[in-house]
C-alpha cells in the first residue's frame, strides 16, 4: 500500500504542459467518439490512469478557470489523494487559506473508477464548483439562512438556546436550498473541461450509474441520477452546436 500511495501523490503535483509563447495552451481536440477503454484492474493501473488524467485535465481546468473567472480568484489548482484506509469513494473540492482551490480524491474513488473519461469528469465536475463560485455562494446561503430563522426564533420569543438551534437549522437549510442546482452547473461546466482536455464525458457520466440513486428528494444535496446524465448530454449537444455557455 506504501508503494501505491507513493505513485498516487506523485501525480499530485503534476507537471504542466509546455505552453507557447503568450501563455496560451492551444484546444485540444474534440473527442472523436471513442470512449476510453476500461483500465485493467488493481491499485497501479488505477494509480497510472489518475496520473495520467490529472496531466491532461490540469491545463484545461486552470485554462477555463482563468477565462471565466468574474472575481479575482486563484485559479492554481492543486491536487491531493486522501491515502486513509476504509474511506468512502469520494471526491471534493476546497480552498486553503491563502484561496488557493484544492480538489481532492479519496483512493478508494481512484480505484472505482474504471476509465479515464471518468475519472476526467469528476477532476472537470469539481473544478467547475471552484470557477462557478459555489462555495462562496453556499456560504451566503447559509449566512442568510441561519439570520432568517434565527430572527424569527428571537421575535416569537425564543430564548438563547432556541435562537442558536434556529441558526443552526437556518444554515443547514441555506446551504441545501440551491445545493442540486449547483451540482448540475458543476456537471455542465465540467463536461466542457472534460471534452476540452480530450476526454468523453458522456461516457465518464456512467460513474453515476455505479452509485446510489440520490432520487430528487426534497432539501437532498444531490440531482437524481437521470438528472445529471441528462445535463451531461445537454452539455455535449451544446459544445457540438457551439452554444456551449
Amino acid at each position: 500500500m506504501a508503494a501505491i500511495s507513493a505513485l498516487v501523490l506523485a501525480g499530485c503535483v503534476a507537471q504542466p504542459m509546455t505552453q507557447p509563447p503568450g501563455g496560451a495552451l492551444p484546444p485540444l481536440p474534440l473527442p472523436s467518439g471513442s470512449p476510453a477503454p476500461d483500465t485493467p484492474t488493481g491499485p497501479r493501473a488505477s494509480a497510472r490512469a489518475f496520473i495520467q488524467v490529472i496531466d491532461r485535465m490540469e491545463p484545461a481546468v486552470e485554462r477555463e478557470c482563468r477565462e471565466r473567472r468574474q472575481q479575482p480568484i486563484n485559479c492554481d489548482f492543486q491536487f491531493v489523494v486522501d491515502d486513509r484506509e476504509g474511506l468512502e469513494p469520494n471526491a471534493f473540492q476546497t480552498v486553503d487559506d491563502s484561496g488557493r482551490p484544492i480538489i481532492g480524491f479519496t483512493l478508494s474513488l481512484i480505484g472505482a473508477a474504471r476509465n479515464q473519461d471518468e475519472l476526467a469528469f469528476v477532476v472537470g465536475h469539481e473544478a467547475s464548483h471552484h470557477i462557478l463560485g459555489h462555495i462562496t455562494r453556499k456560504s451566503s446561503a447559509a449566512t442568510m439562512g441561519a439570520v432568517i430563522l434565527g430572527g424569527l426564533a428571537s421575535a416569537y420569543g425564543g430564548n438563547s438556546e432556541a435562537i442558536e438551534s434556529a441558526q443552526q437549522m437556518g444554515a443547514q437549510f441555506g446551504a441545501r436550498y440551491y445545493s442540486k442546482e449547483w451540482e448540475l452547473e458543476a456537471d455542465y461546466l465540467g463536461a466542457i473541461i472534460t471534452m476540452n482536455a480530450g476526454y468523453d464525458p458522456q461516457h465518464g457520466a456512467q460513474f453515476f450509474a455505479r452509485i446510489p440513486d440520490p432520487g430528487d428528494k426534497i432539501l437532498g444535496t444531490h440531482p437524481s441520477r437521470e438528472a445529471r446524465i441528462a445535463q451531461v448530454s445537454r452539455a455535449v449537444a451544446d459544445y457540438r452546436s457551439g452554444r456551449a455557455r
